[in-house]
C-alpha cells in the first residue's frame, strides 16, 4: 500500500516540485495552501506524512503542528517542516512544537525523498515495535520519566531509568555490560561492573526477579 503524504505550503511552485517528485516515487499526495485548509485535509485524509511549511499566511507552520499534535487522529501521523529559515532556534522551535524532521529549502528532490524514506521506515519499525508491546504490564514514558508496572506507577532515580528503557528497547535481545556502560554512564566515565549489578538488582526488586535476565558473562535482557 502506497504512503499518503500530504503538503501544506503557501507557494504554489513549490507544493508542485515536491508533488511531481514524490508521486515518481509512488507516494500518493494530497495539497493544502495555509495552516488551516492543511489541517482540515489532515483529518479527513489521514496522511501517514505531512510536509509543512513554516512561514505561511493565516496560521504559521509552528502553530499548525500544535495544533494536528493535539488531534488523535493523526497520533501516528508523521510531521517534517519545510523551511528556508536555517538558524539553529528555528530548527529546535520546530522539534519542540512537535515535529520529527525538517527539510531546508531550497529543495534538492533527492535528499527530500531520502528523508522522507528515512522518516517512513523509522515510523514503520516503531509501529512492529508498539504492536509487540500492546497488552504488556510494563510500559515506559520516557517524556515524564515515568514506569507503569501492572498499571501502577513506578517513580525510578535517572540511572535505573535509563538501564530500564535501554532493555525496553532491546526487548528480549542481549545488552551487554560494554553497551550499558557506554550508554549510561559514557565512555569517558569509569563504572565497576558492580555499578551495573547494583541497578540490576534494585530493578529486580521492583519487576520481579523473572523479568530481567542474566546472559552469564555478557550481559542482561528484559523479557515481554
Amino acid at each position: 500500500m502506497a504512503y499518503k503524504i500530504l503538503i501544506i505550503d503557501d507557494e504554489p511552485d513549490i507544493r508542485t516540485l515536491i508533488r511531481y517528485n514524490l508521486i515518481k516515487e509512488g507516494f500518493l499526495v494530497e495539497e493544502a495552501e495555509n495552516g488551516q485548509d492543511g489541517i482540515e485535509k489532515a483529518l479527513s485524509w489521514i496522511p501517514d506524512l505531512i510536509i509543512l511549511d513554516v512561514m505561511m499566511p493565516k496560521m504559521d507552520g509552528m502553530e499548525a503542528c500544535e495544533l494536528l499534535r493535539a488531534e488523535k487522529k493523526l497520533s501516528h501521523t508523521l510531521i517534517t517542516f519545510l523551511t528556508a529559515r536555517t538558524e539553529e532556534y528555528s530548527q529546535i522551535a520546530g522539534l519542540d512544537s512537535g515535529a520529527d524532521d525538517y527539510i531546508s529549502k531550497p529543495i534538492k528532490p533527492k535528499l527530500l525523498v531520502s528523508k522522507i524514506n528515512a522518516l517512513l521506515r523509522r515510523n514503520s519499525r516503531q509501529s512492529e515495535k508498539d504492536k509487540k508491546e500492546q497488552g504488556s504490564d510494563l510500559i515506559i514514558d520516557r517524556n515524564k520519566y515515568l514506569v507503569y508496572f501492572k498499571n501502577e506507577e513506578l517513580v525510578l532515580p535517572r540511572k535505573e531509568f535509563e538501564l530500564l528503557a535501554l532493555l525496553y528497547d532491546n526487548l528480549d535481545n542481549v545488552c551487554t555490560r560494554e553497551t550499558i556502560l557506554t550508554n549510561i554512564w559514557g565512555a569517558d566515565v569509569v563504572v565497576g561492573d558492580r555499578t551495573i549489578d547494583v541497578h540490576i538488582r534494585k530493578l529486580r526488586e521492583k519487576l520481579g526477579d523473572k523479568r530481567i535476565k542474566t546472559i552469564k558473562g555478557i550481559g542482561y535482557k528484559l523479557k515481554p
